[in-house]
């Protein structure tokens, strides 16, 4: 099982770097290749060392958790199923995050309430912090940060609309052939956590 992190805050969505990291894996590079190009060739334009290796160990992480079929759709599949399958990839590798989704995302989809309150975020980080001790010691800030960062993926990835005051969830059709595949990869708990019912 994955540890809780909260690499996510500095690390989030990267979907133009998860894409471009895909393609380059679809054309043959390894991940120790994609790694070099991305800090010597600096593909993903970044402004530091330190980040050039943040974001290239990040992308690797998740792109080591996709086959060619999954890759092939985030390079050349619509918008919408590419941004899909780059939001499952973080649900693949960030066991927090995949929690959010399934115990409040996933949830108000079940219960018809297509709003995720503030309430909704403390509660959820609450519960994690009275199961789990590493959460517990996390400061204030990071659980604050990790709040804005899940908004952002999540309105980055078109699953919902985020205003001043309320985040309001869009239901996500996803193409029934990229299903069915989920699905016969055993992957349908992730499908679940997306599109709350299948």
């Amino acid at each position: 099982m994955l540890e809780y992190t909260s690499v996510l805050k500095s690390r989030p969505f990267l979907y133009l770097e998860l894409k471009k990291a895909a393609q380059l894996k679809i054309q043959g590079l390894d991940e120790k290749e994609i790694k070099y190009k991305a800090i010597e060739e600096n593909i993903f334009a970044v402004n530091t060392e330190t980040r050039k290796k943040e974001i290239a160990s990040t992308v690797i992480n998740r792109i080591e958790e996709l086959d060619m079929y999954i890759l092939d759709k985030i390079v050349n599949g619509s918008l919408q199923t590419s941004k899909q399958l780059a939001l499952y990839s973080i649900l693949k590798t960030d066991r927090l995050f995949f929690e959010f989704m399934k115990e409040v995302y996933r949830e108000k989809i079940l219960l018809k309430d297509s709003i995720i309150t503030d309430k909704n975020f403390n509660i959820f980080f609450r519960r994690k912090a009275e199961q789990s001790e590493q959460i517990a010691n996390w400061k204030d800030y990071t659980l604050y940060k990790l709040k804005q960062v899940y908004k952002r993926v999540l309105s980055e990835a078109g699953f919902i609309k985020n205003s001043k005051k309320e985040i309001e969830i869009i239901p996500q059709i996803m193409e029934a052939e990229v299903i069915e595949y989920l699905k016969d990869k055993g992957d349908i708990l992730y499908l679940e956590v997306m599109l709350g019912e299948i």
